[in-house]
C-alpha cells in the first residue's frame, strides 16, 4: 500500500517501528503494578496526576505489555468510536488497499441517526484505502458500514469482532454495533481497548491510518475533499497543541459513552498507550488533557521503574 502523501516523515518512522514488531505478549487480564520488593521498596511511588475525573483509565507500556497504572480498568462502559479499533484489527487485513467498492443502498442500510459520517455516497466508487481513511480520520460510520458489508454483513462482522476480542484476551467487550454506535448491551473497558490498540499498532497499515492528520477523500460528483482527523491531540486543534511524540489511535463520543480516547505516543525509546473513558469534569478538551497528563506521567515513570501506589492503581469495581 502506498503511504498517504500527507503523512510526515516522523510518522513514517513510527509506522516502521510498528511494522518492525510491537511485542504482542499478552497483557495479563488481572494486571496490576507489582508491589515493590527489596531495594525498590524504599523508592517512593511516583504520584499520579491530579484532577483525573474519568470513570476508567489505564496506562500501559506497548512494548512490554506492562500496566503502569489504572483505575477501574475492567469497568464495562460504552466505548463509542474507540471500538473502531477492534473493527480495524478484525477487518483491515482482509482487503487490499486498492480494491474498489461501488456503494449500494444496502451497504449504507441501518446507519444510526446522528452518526458521524465522512460522506460516503450511494453509487460512488471508493478504494478500500479511501474507506479506512474515512474510518480513522472522520470516524465515519458510513465507511464502517461499507467495509462491514464487504466483510459479510453487519451481524457477521460483529460476531467476528467478538471472536477477535476473545482471541486477544479481552473479556470485558460485548459487540453489538461494529461502528461503536450506542446500542443496548454494547460495552468494553479501558483494559480491552488498550489491548485492541496495541494489536492494531503491530499492523503497519493500522499505524499509518491512525497517525494520519489530513488526507484527500473522494467528493460527491468528482474531485477530492480534504478531511482532517478529529483527534485533537494528534492534529493540534481546538486550543490544544499536538502532543509530543503522538502516534494517534482513536477518539470517540456518544451521549451514553461521553468522551472516550485511546492515545499512543513514543518518546525516548518507549511507546505508551493511554485509554481514558468518560471524564466527569466537564472541562473543555477534558479527555485529551487527562490523557496528556497520564502520558506525561507514564514517560516519567517508565524510565525510572518506580511502582505506583496500589491504592491508586487498584480496580475499584
Amino acid at each position: 500500500m502506498a503511504c498517504d502523501a500527507l503523512v510526515s516523515k516522523k510518522v513514517g518512522a513510527l509506522v516502521l517501528l510498528a511494522a518492525a514488531g510491537v511485542s504482542l505478549s499478552p497483557i495479563p487480564a488481572d494486571a496490576r503494578p507489582a508491589a515493590p520488593t527489596g531495594r525498590q521498596a524504599a523508592a517512593p511511588a511516583r504520584k499520579l496526576p491530579g484532577g483525573l475525573s474519568a470513570l476508567a483509565w489505564m496506562v500501559a507500556d506497548a512494548d512490554t505489555g506492562k500496566v503502569l497504572a489504572g483505575r477501574n480498568q475492567h469497568r464495562r462502559l460504552a466505548p463509542a468510536s474507540t471500538l473502531k479499533t477492534l473493527f480495524a484489527v478484525t477487518v483491515l487485513p482482509k482487503f487490499s488497499s486498492g480494491k474498489v467498492r461501488q456503494v449500494s443502498a444496502g451497504d449504507l442500510a441501518g446507519l444510526g441517526s446522528g452518526s458521524s459520517v465522512v460522506g460516503v455516497r450511494q453509487g460512488q466508487r471508493y478504494t478500500v484505502a479511501d474507506l479506512w481513511r474515512g474510518v480513522f480520520l472522520r470516524s465515519g460510520n458510513d465507511a464502517v458500514h461499507v467495509l462491514a458489508a464487504m466483510n459479510g454483513g453487519w451481524s457477521a462482522t460483529a460476531q467476528e469482532m467478538q471472536r477477535t476480542a476473545r482471541r486477544l484476551g479481552a473479556r470485558d467487550t460485548t459487540v453489538k454495533s461494529p461502528d461503536g454506535y450506542d446500542t443496548p448491551g454494547q460495552e468494553s473497558s479501558a483494559f480491552d481497548l488498550t489491548v485492541f490498540a496495541r494489536a492494531g499498532l503491530a499492523n503497519a497499515d493500522f499505524a499509518r491510518y491512525c497517525s494520519t492528520t489530513r488526507a484527500g477523500f473522494p467528493a460527491a460528483g468528482g474531485g477530492t475533499l480534504q478531511i482532517e482527523n478529529t483527534n485533537r491531540m494528534l492534529v493540534g486543534s481546538h486550543g490544544l497543541p499536538r502532543y509530543p511524540g503522538i502516534i494517534g489511535v482513536k477518539n470517540g463520543y456518544t451521549s451514553k459513552a461521553g468522551n472516550t480516547l485511546i492515545a499512543a505516543a513514543r518518546r525516548n525509546g518507549h511507546t505508551l498507550i493511554v485509554t481514558v473513558l468518560n471524564p466527569q469534569s466537564g472541562e473543555a478538551n477534558g479527555v485529551y488533557k487527562e490523557a496528556s497528563a497520564l502520558l506525561d506521567w507514564g514517560f516519567n515513570t517508565v524510565t525510572r521503574a518506580e511502582p505506583v501506589s496500589r491504592s491508586e492503581s487498584d480496580d475499584d469495581e
